[in-house]
């Protein structure tokens, strides 16, 4: 059998032109493949850009090449690698309507250009002859998210990039994009740790500012809880030995949560330790305490309502100051319930002293009660204030049990009421007995 010539030639050239596209086929899929290693080795896209994008230049064939992340903070697109440039490739605005890179992400579609294409002064460096520049998207059920642009230019054999180099790079961009997404999504979480870690660490020093009931010892049987409705918060008590058998106990509400009414309520503190010593009068040491917080109070617009009461053992009295806080009480043997009434405005509204107020005070018998109005608001999932009433009917219910007892009681209603919801104010109860 004969063989005609020029078929063989056909079929020789068929053959070459067949394995020069497997290789550059296997080339292409050891790219993908590599960069995907790359990829899943890191989670900085910034550390790996380099290195992704040398090796696309090297096998594409281009001289030139850059990687853009675009950030959202600026609506600029940053240059996270170049290769080939003379120097840093500057950042990009999105706006730019000059720009190719800014098009091609806000259109999220690739554009190829030579030398006769118009761009932008700020593209320049990484321009040279032929360009190919192709979106970084992450692909959402609602479409493509454009995150970033990558360019290539200067190829090395050919006078244009064609369809399978567009195809390869968009192939490539895509694995871009997840890694960029899973990069910010990484940065999100251990700035979300970091913050909750800040919060807890917040959370934890404001408590150890609060004195143990137990420092009342033996003057005093007292028990005390405070929820914040944040990590830290601005409802607050204090507690104070002042010699002699006489017992001084404060609550304060700050009007708000937060950090700045955690800034209040510590200035408070740090202030009234002091003034509860140098003042027997409670009147007194409110309007130290006032004077005291004057200048942080009138910058920052808050007021704080606060309670001041000295219980005097053996002479059987109860002196207080009460600057407008509203759940203030004396719960007797028998039940019945005196209010201790506010004596002036609650410090950062009135200019005056507090007027001192005086009541009977029986050991072991009377209870005093003090709680915020975090507790008498709390609402259920149908927003029903549980309301005064409710919280002084288990105080009197449990008036001749241990302070601990009552105020584990006051909680337990209002964990019943809220059905585990999560406060909306700052809640406090200091319940003390002599």
């Amino acid at each position: 059998m004969t063989t005609d010539g020029p078929s063989v030639d056909r079929l020789r050239r068929e053959a070459e032109l067949a394995t020069r596209q497997l290789i550059e086929s296997w080339e292409e899929i050891n790219l993908l493949y590599s960069i995907g290693e790359i990829l899943g080795r890191t989670v900085n896209l910034a550390g790996a850009a380099t290195t992704i994008l040398k090796e696309i230049c090297e096998t594409v064939g281009a001289g030139l090449g850059a990687i853009y992340v675009h950030d959202d903070g600026s609506g600029v697109l940053h240059a996270v690698a170049a290769l080939g440039t003379p120097g840093d490739a500057p950042p990009i605005a999105i706006d730019d309507d000059a720009s190719i890179v800014a098009r091609v992400f806000r259109e999220r579609h690739p554009v190829t250009a030579d030398d006769t294409t118009p761009g932008a002064a700020r593209e320049a460096i990484v321009r040279r002859g032929a360009f190919l520049s192709v979106p970084v998207l992450w692909t959402t059920p609602q479409g493509g998210v454009p995150l970033g642009v990558v360019t290539l230019s200067a190829p090395r054999s050919r006078a244009a990039f064609n369809a399978g180099d567009q195809k390869l790079l968009a192939a490539i961009a895509s694995q871009i994009g997840t890694a960029i997404q899973i990069d910010r999504l990484v940065k999100t979480t251990m700035a979300q740790e970091r913050l909750a870690h800040e919060m807890q660490m917040a959370h934890d020093l404001q408590m150890r500012l609060l004195p143990a009931p137990s420092s009342l010892q033996p003057d005093a049987d007292c028990a005390a809880r405070v929820e914040p409705a944040q990590h830290v918060g601005g409802d607050f008590y204090q507690l104070f030995r002042l010699g002699q058998g006489r017992v001084g106990v404060l609550i304060g509400d700050v009007s708000s949560h937060g950090y700045q009414a955690a800034l209040i309520m510590a200035l408070t503190m740090s202030a009234m330790a002091i003034h509860a010593q140098a003042h027997a009068d409670p009147g007194e040491a409110l309007a130290a305490l006032r004077a005291s917080l004057a200048d942080e109070l009138r910058e920052t617009e808050m007021f704080l309502s606060i309670c001041y009461v000295v219980v005097d053992s053996a002479r059987g009295t109860l002196r207080y100051a009460n600057a407008g806080h509203p759940h203030a009480f004396v719960v007797r043997s028998d039940g019945r319930i005196d209010r201790l009434t506010a004596t002036d405005a609650p410090l950062g509204l009135g200019t005056h002293a507090p007027a001192v107020a005086q009541v009977a005070w029986s050991r072991r018998d009377d209870l005093l009660v003090l709680f915020t109005d975090g507790i008498s608001d709390a609402r259920d999932d149908a927003t029903r204030v549980l309301g005064e009433a409710r919280v002084l009917d288990v105080v009197r219910a449990r008036r001749a049990d241990s302070p601990s007892r009552v105020v584990d009681g006051v909680f337990a209603l209002l964990e019943g009421h809220m059905g585990g919801g999560a406060p909306a104010d700052d809640q406090a109860i200091v319940v003390l007995r002599t």
